[in-house]
């Protein structure tokens, strides 16, 4: 797909890699249509965007809300006239071990509030977000991309049984959506990232963040762009579907 005059929606697109993703879409000429949960980096975001002279539209919404989700992408259409590229990158952290243990006695355990809150915004906002972008393009005619974000932690990592879980998750619609969707010309992809250089992860202690490094065998941490390069490679190569791009830096976890 050429990207230019496309309508690209990425959601959690006012900030770290959804900003990133956002602003490598505008320099290619796409209009983008940002969804995130915060007015101001929103507004902040589009002053930005704006200003490589294409089209953008902002929208409040709560991902894990199936109306707040219906009512964005009625609008969308309604703005741009089609959605033809999904970015699915909004996602939260509430890490946490599945239980603390002392001396045989069980301190601590993960909460359902914790373990439901990622899962809601990981795991279900991909798929009320996927299947409403879905059926706008396949209501359009001119079937479309979906690029579902994952990450490296699908395969399990300590502390993170609800993020891991919704990660692998994302994995499992992608392929099983790369398989109905295809009669209608949608493509699906997904990205697993490793640890990317964000706002977070420079506030790190420096011993914590050497730590990371290390583990990585190109000796440095990712950047949002190396990503959001990956999403264009993505949307545009027409033969591929059905798959998870790693882009790690060779990290295993």
């Amino acid at each position: 797909m050429d990207i230019k005059n496309k309508t690209v929606v990425i959601t959690g697109g006012a900030q770290g890699l959804g900003f990133a993703m956002a602003t490598q879409m505008a320099e290619l000429g796409a209009n983008l249509a940002l969804v995130d949960m915060q007015d101001e980096v929103l507004a902040e975001a589009k002053a930005e965007l704006v200003k490589l002279d294409v089209k953008v539209e902002t929208y409040v919404a709560n991902v894990s809300i199936e109306t707040e989700v219906e009512t964005v992408f009625n609008n969308i259409v309604s703005d741009f006239g089609a959605v033809h590229v999904l970015i699915n990158n909004a996602g939260i952290l509430r890490d946490g071990l599945l239980l603390k243990a002392k001396d045989g006695v069980v301190t601590a355990k993960m909460e359902l509030s914790q373990f439901q809150s990622v899962i809601d915004v990981n795991l279900t906002g991909v798929f009320l977000c996927g299947r409403e972008a879905a059926a706008k393009m396949v209501e359009s005619g001119e079937g479309g991309v979906i690029v579902n974000m994952s990450s490296v932690a699908r395969a399990g990592n300590m502390g993170q049984t609800n993020y891991a879980a919704a990660k692998a998750g994302v994995v499992a619609m992608t392929t099983t959506w790369a398989k109905e969707l295809g009669r209608f010309g949608i493509r699906v992809g997904a990205i697993a990232p490793g640890v990317i250089r964000t706002k977070m992860t420079d506030a790190m202690k420096p011993e914590a963040k050497e730590r990371l490094v290390k583990m990585k065998p190109v000796g440095r941490l990712g950047e949002a762009e190396e990503i959001a390069h990956t999403a264009k490679y993505i949307i545009e190569n027409d033969f591929f579907t059905g798959r998870v791009v790693e882009v790690d830096g060779g990290i295993r976890l």
